[in-house]
């Protein structure tokens, strides 16, 4: 009951997507049943402690839960707890000195330009799915969406002449990202077959084989199985497009600032880990261009 009230309040209040109050169902169930194994309840949360919690951490860990997930679920049981707070439920919020897991850092694969370019190739074909996954792909890289974003647009949302779009991203925050013209035309040739599959109700642009709205699993094995089909040797997800948008952004010379709001990111610090694969790239171009970067220097000024 208090799971349900909980996520109501993150709906209707915090504007929480559909994706993160399924994610965080999952998460609170998970450690519902967890509890009930150590005697507690968080159906009476006067009954979990501190100790509860960490006990929690160290079970996810042993059952070889990535830590990047043991993070999420973290931050639902925080947003939890800090609720009842709110409502004088508890006394005091048992996830208080907590510390998620530490991140082992790294950098995700981007692809690279002509990889996109081989991605973003039809090759001619005039199949329907084919002309929507074209259509979805343009999309997603072109104006940098979340695929939660992209698939939660309707019909009404795009116009012929449009040269923006306005998507509702996380917390139900608005904004107007550019849309290319490519993407418009990949669009507009989707436009004109989307009745041969989609149920006559249906509203939604992106819609699946069946005719309903394309949900995010099917976005993922359409982004997939496109990789693979034009040989690429990485498969990436809806997000990695999104992730290659901003890098070749900050790459051809956008600013930060600029970034962060074609991005719809709150943040700047979410932004900046973009400028981590731009700097790589060019430290290796350095390495091999830069005279003074050479082991034998020295040797080359004889």
């Amino acid at each position: 009951m208090l799971i349900s009230e909980f996520l109501l309040w993150m709906e209707v209040q915090k504007g929480a997507s559909q994706a993160t109050l399924g994610a965080y169902r999952s998460d609170l169930f998970q450690l519902t049943g967890f509890l009930r194994r150590v005697g507690a309840d968080l159906g009476k949360p006067t009954s979990v402690e501190k100790q509860h919690i960490q006990a929690f951490l160290a079970w996810l860990f042993h059952l070889g839960t990535a830590k990047s997930s043991m993070s999420r679920k973290m931050a639902a049981v925080r947003s939890f707890f800090s609720w009842l707070i709110k409502l004088h439920k508890l006394p005091c919020n048992p996830t208080e000195g907590v510390h998620n897991p530490r991140q082992v850092k790294h950098q995700p694969r981007v692809l690279n330009v002509d990889e996109i370019f081989a991605l973003l190739k039809s090759n001619g074909e005039n199949d329907v799915l084919q002309i929507r996954n074209i259509a979805l792909i343009e999309l997603l890289y072109g104006s940098g969406l979340r695929i939660s974003e992209a698939l939660s647009l309707d019909v009404a949302d795009f116009s012929r002449d449009t040269t923006v779009l306005r998507v509702l991203g996380k917390g139900s925050r608005e904004r107007l990202v550019p849309l290319s013209s490519t993407s418009r035309e990949a669009l507009c040739q989707w436009l004109r077959i989307r009745t041969d599959i989609a149920n006559p109700e249906e509203t939604a642009l992106f819609v699946g084989a069946r005719g309903r709205r394309l949900n995010r699993r099917e976005a993922e094995r359409i982004v997939d199985a496109s990789c693979k089909k034009v040989g690429l040797d990485v498969s990436i997800s809806p997000h990695g497009l999104r992730h290659a948008y901003a890098t070749h952004l900050l790459e051809a010379g956008a600013d930060l600032r600029s970034v962060q709001e074609l991005l719809g990111h709150k943040r700047l610090t979410t932004t900046q880990r973009y400028t981590q694969v731009s700097l790589e790239k060019l430290i290796q171009a350095y390495d091999a261009a830069h005279l003074r970067s050479s082991e034998d220097f020295p040797k080359k000024q004889l």
